[in-house]
């Protein structure tokens, strides 16, 4: 199970580097003005995506110019802010993009686009950046989906983020 799940896991990577690079790049250009006109890129994990937040923070290559985004903060006009969730149509996260949409505040999200003709992080975001993550990667012994790899998704995809914003800054230099 474990050689099904990292075959998938390689598939879903490629994908999101095959389908979602222009908006990893778009994203890293938006995040770096934060740094460039200083600013703050403000971050908010919710649930599992919390493990993006701790590496963007405690990790050992940390986000520079980062802090992590409380729902009570008000940013600046000079600020921006990475929203990551598991699905697009999360109501805590859509509150907080209402808020920052509100506040004129640009923003970028990662999560998986579900289908729904309300609205969601996707047509609310400067950026959305589809995670591909919608159900389990493999089937299990009973047929059902297992494996939910948003976290590791997401990851992939701040990685991609930092690589690009870390590129930008050193070109600003």
């Amino acid at each position: 199970m474990l050689k099904m799940f990292s075959t998938q896991l390689t598939g879903l990577f490629n994908r999101i580097n095959e389908k979602e690079a222009f908006s990893i790049e778009d994203g890293a250009r938006l995040l770096a003005q934060a740094t460039v006109g200083e600013g703050t890129i403000y971050i908010k994990g919710f649930k599992e995506m919390q493990a993006v937040t701790a590496l963007a923070f405690e990790g050992p290559e940390p986000l520079a110019g980062s802090k992590i985004l409380d729902q009570q903060d008000e940013l600046l006009e000079t600020d921006r802010a990475l929203i990551i969730t598991r699905f697009s149509n999360d109501p805590e996260a859509i509150l907080l993009a209402k808020k920052l949409v509100e506040q004129g505040t640009p923003f970028v999200a990662i999560s998986g686009k579900v289908q729904t003709d309300e609205e969601d992080l996707s047509s609310l975001a400067d950026v959305h950046i589809h995670s591909g993550v919608l159900k389990g990667l493999i089937p299990g012994e009973d047929f059902e989906r297992v494996g939910f790899a948003s976290s590791m998704a997401a990851t992939y995809i701040y990685y991609g983020l930092k690589f690009t914003i870390d590129e930008i800054l050193a070109d600003y230099r």
